[in-house]
């Protein structure tokens, strides 16, 4: 009596989860079988357990490996919305090009970079008339269409211009992060000093840095802390002019197709250049920071999967108990035609029952939670800490199904051993039993 296709085992199953008040029992002396009233609420209680286990289990997983696919995707776009995809630079000549026009032709030249131009880097500390200095990082760009773009730099104005054009003062344009603006009381219109210790002549009372005053004609903001509280832009020229470079640039600055295969790209460009250029690509410049996200996703997977597994014990326990508590059905189940086999299906359809209801309820209130986060923001993260000011979250496809696939799996192992307990009861010791 093995069922047609299993349904006579998975029947059997959903009657015991759902505790249906009813114990079989045999009557040995008459030959009898009585119905005798049974209370099962203890043993549908550890079932609901049980499932409420694997579902806190798996929506944790769902929006713990949602929140670190958050963020890695945010910090990301953040780091490119302010800066270059990847960058050529000339390693022997202390980080100075003065051949770029050739370089900046040859990486043009390759399919898949979108867009090139030259760029000029360097420290500085900025003076806004007080005695507080801020040390900060420049960036020169060109004024084209291509230069602005690969900074970020008109997408991200939040006041003001670009450096490029005239100003009241006279003196050349500055553009500078919002954070950095707030500290040093920087707006529009405002007079900054730039002083720049590279080329710095010597002179009797040590190093001279090179001075020059620039007016403040916009404020951006990307929403990463290192941008928007270090960093500074200024026109391509003014920026050779302040460090002596005359025509020369630090390097070469470009975008790509595809951000993802910017590493390719760099390998790709850098074997065509020859030494001794080096051509790094965004995902090498933040190399340890995304390594360690990847880490630390990792981790919080094992740590989180733990969870599933505990579950996966309450499903051993539930299982075990009922084997123990519905020993005689099982006997007169045996005595009635039942393989050995079919009772093992029985207990493994509802180990197999817990795991999926339980994947189930937590997938989808993972999901509603995630969706809960995403759209309300209602979370807020220190951005000195995180680089972000709001918990970000991205649930991936593949994410999702490999927890789903592998809660069921976890489940499923987990009804191994109570199937094969039951299944290996004859049917003479099961009906005796006490």
């Amino acid at each position: 009596m093995s069922g047609e296709g299993g349904r006579f085992e998975r029947f059997i199953a959903r009657r015991y989860l759902r505790g249906t008040g009813r114990r079989l029992s045999w009557r040995p002396f008459g030959g009898n079988r009585t119905v005798d009233e049974h209370d099962s609420r203890l043993v549908t209680f550890i079932s609901s357990l049980a499932v409420g286990g694997v579902a806190v289990g798996v929506m944790a997983l769902i929006v713990v490996i949602g929140v670190l696919n958050g963020l890695q995707e945010s910090l990301r776009d953040r780091i490119l919305s302010g800066g270059p995809h990847a960058h050529v630079m000339e390693l022997e000549t202390g980080f100075r090009m003065d051949d770029w026009e050739i370089v900046l032709d040859r990486v043009r030249a390759d399919e898949d970079v979108v867009s090139a131009s030259p760029f000029v880097f360097t420290e500085i500390l900025l003076n806004a008339g007080d005695d507080y200095h801020k040390a900060s990082a420049m960036r020169g760009i060109s004024g084209d269409s291509a230069g602005t773009r690969i900074a970020g730099l008109l997408e991200h104005l939040v006041v003001g211009g670009p450096p490029f054009g005239p100003t009241e003062s006279g003196e050349p344009g500055i553009v500078v992060g919002r954070g950095l603006a707030q500290q040093l009381g920087l707006y529009e219109g405002k007079l900054v000093t730039v002083a720049s210790p590279r080329n710095a002549p010597l002179s009797a009372v040590g190093f001279s840095p090179a001075l020059k005053q620039f007016e403040v004609t916009g404020v951006f903001q990307t929403g990463l802390y290192q941008y928007d509280d270090e960093l500074v832009m200024v026109a391509l020229e003014e920026a050779q002019a302040l460090l002596g470079l005359g025509e020369g640039v630090t390097g070469i600055e470009f975008d790509v197709r595809d951000p993802w295969q910017a590493t390719e790209v760099s390998a790709r460009l850098e074997e065509g250049l020859g030494w001794p250029y080096r051509v790094e690509g965004w995902q090498e410049l933040n190399q340890s920071l995304f390594s360690a996200l990847r880490l630390e996703k990792l981790g919080m997977a094992v740590v989180l999967t733990l969870i599933v597994l505990v579950a996966s014990f309450n499903i051993i326990s539930t299982l075990v108990m009922m084997v123990a508590d519905r020993t005689r059905e099982i006997g007169i189940l045996r005595s009635m035609g039942v393989t050995a086999r079919g009772v093992g299906k029985v207990f493994t359809n509802m180990g197999l029952f817990i795991g999926v209801v339980g994947t189930a309820i937590g997938g989808t209130l993972g999901a509603l939670l995630a969706w809960a986060l995403s759209r309300y923001q209602f979370i807020t993260l220190p951005s000195d800490v995180y680089f972000l000011d709001r918990l970000p979250i991205s649930l991936a496809p593949l994410d999702v199904t490999l927890i789903l696939l592998g809660s069921v799996l976890i489940s499923y192992l987990a009804t191994i051993y109570p199937a094969r307990k039951a299944a290996a009861l004859t049917p003479v010791d099961a009906i005796r039993h006490e």
